[in-house]
Protein backbone atom coordinates (compact mmCIF):
# COMPACT_ATOMS: atom_id res chain seq x y z
CA UNK A 1 0.00 0.00 0.00
CA UNK A 2 0.99 3.60 -0.88
CA UNK A 3 1.42 6.59 1.31
CA UNK A 4 -1.29 8.04 -0.14
CA UNK A 5 -3.43 5.25 -0.04
CA UNK A 6 -2.89 4.99 4.29
CA UNK A 7 -3.99 8.71 4.39
CA UNK A 8 -6.54 8.40 2.48
CA UNK A 9 -8.14 5.40 4.91
CA UNK A 10 -7.10 7.79 7.66
CA UNK A 11 -9.13 10.43 5.84
CA UNK A 12 -12.13 8.12 5.63
CA UNK A 13 -12.41 6.68 8.85
CA UNK A 14 -11.92 10.23 9.95
CA UNK A 15 -14.94 11.42 8.73
CA UNK A 16 -16.90 8.29 9.58
CA UNK A 17 -16.00 9.14 12.77
CA UNK A 18 -16.71 12.67 12.68
CA UNK A 19 -20.15 11.97 11.18
CA UNK A 20 -21.04 9.32 13.52
CA UNK A 21 -20.08 11.95 16.45
CA UNK A 22 -22.44 14.44 14.93
CA UNK A 23 -25.47 12.07 14.53
CA UNK A 24 -25.15 10.86 18.52
CA UNK A 25 -25.04 14.62 19.40
CA UNK A 26 -27.77 15.66 17.80
CA UNK A 27 -29.88 12.81 18.87
CA UNK A 28 -28.51 13.55 22.69
CA UNK A 29 -29.83 17.16 21.83
CA UNK A 30 -33.10 15.82 20.82
CA UNK A 31 -33.73 13.71 23.74
CA UNK A 32 -32.28 16.47 25.74
CA UNK A 33 -35.26 18.99 23.81
CA UNK A 34 -37.72 16.37 24.26
CA UNK A 35 -37.21 16.05 27.91
CA UNK A 36 -37.25 19.92 28.24
CA UNK A 37 -40.52 20.18 26.17
CA UNK A 38 -41.78 17.39 28.56
CA UNK A 39 -41.08 19.29 31.60
CA UNK A 40 -43.24 22.68 30.03
CA UNK A 41 -45.89 19.87 29.23
CA UNK A 42 -45.96 18.08 33.30
CA UNK A 43 -44.51 15.03 32.46
CA UNK A 44 -42.33 13.47 34.25
CA UNK A 45 -40.50 9.91 34.73
CA UNK A 46 -41.14 7.62 32.23
CA UNK A 47 -43.51 10.10 30.85
CA UNK A 48 -41.04 12.17 29.76
CA UNK A 49 -38.76 9.68 28.79
CA UNK A 50 -41.05 8.45 26.52
CA UNK A 51 -41.63 12.08 25.32
CA UNK A 52 -38.32 12.66 24.58
CA UNK A 53 -37.95 9.66 22.31
CA UNK A 54 -41.15 10.93 20.27
CA UNK A 55 -39.23 14.19 19.26
CA UNK A 56 -35.58 12.17 18.65
CA UNK A 57 -37.89 10.00 16.47
CA UNK A 58 -39.11 12.94 14.68
CA UNK A 59 -36.05 14.03 13.34
CA UNK A 60 -36.38 10.88 11.19
CA UNK A 61 -38.92 12.71 9.31
CA UNK A 62 -37.65 15.21 6.61
CA UNK A 63 -33.90 16.32 6.80
CA UNK A 64 -33.12 19.30 9.09
CA UNK A 65 -34.41 20.32 12.33
CA UNK A 66 -37.66 21.78 10.80
CA UNK A 67 -39.44 18.57 11.76
CA UNK A 68 -38.25 18.11 15.27
CA UNK A 69 -39.70 21.98 15.57
CA UNK A 70 -42.82 21.74 14.17
CA UNK A 71 -43.44 19.03 16.34
CA UNK A 72 -42.59 20.97 19.70
CA UNK A 73 -44.77 24.06 18.33
CA UNK A 74 -47.77 21.79 17.88
CA UNK A 75 -47.73 19.90 21.25
CA UNK A 76 -46.71 22.98 23.48
CA UNK A 77 -49.46 24.49 21.70
CA UNK A 78 -51.90 22.07 22.09
CA UNK A 79 -51.17 21.66 25.61
CA UNK A 80 -51.92 25.37 26.34
CA UNK A 81 -48.50 25.87 26.43
CA UNK A 82 -47.68 28.03 22.98
CA UNK A 83 -43.99 28.53 22.57
CA UNK A 84 -42.26 30.67 19.64
CA UNK A 85 -40.19 28.15 17.58
CA UNK A 86 -37.01 30.79 17.87
CA UNK A 87 -37.48 29.96 21.96
CA UNK A 88 -37.43 26.48 21.04
CA UNK A 89 -34.67 26.88 18.33
CA UNK A 90 -32.56 28.57 20.85
CA UNK A 91 -32.96 25.91 23.73
CA UNK A 92 -32.00 23.78 20.75
CA UNK A 93 -28.44 25.38 21.02
CA UNK A 94 -28.09 25.73 24.47
CA UNK A 95 -28.49 21.50 24.86
CA UNK A 96 -26.51 20.91 21.69
CA UNK A 97 -23.58 22.02 23.48
CA UNK A 98 -24.62 20.22 26.68
CA UNK A 99 -25.29 17.18 24.86
CA UNK A 100 -21.73 17.42 22.92
CA UNK A 101 -20.20 18.18 26.14
CA UNK A 102 -21.96 14.20 27.56
CA UNK A 103 -20.99 12.37 24.34
CA UNK A 104 -17.45 13.59 24.23
CA UNK A 105 -17.55 12.29 28.06
CA UNK A 106 -18.57 9.24 27.02
CA UNK A 107 -16.31 8.30 24.20
CA UNK A 108 -13.27 9.45 25.83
Amino acid sequence: MTTFDDREKAFEAKYEHDEGLKFKVNARRNKLLGLWAAGLLGKTGADAEAYAKEVVMADFEKPGDSDVMHKLVQDLAAAGKPTEEHTIRKQSEHLAMEAKKQIMSEVR
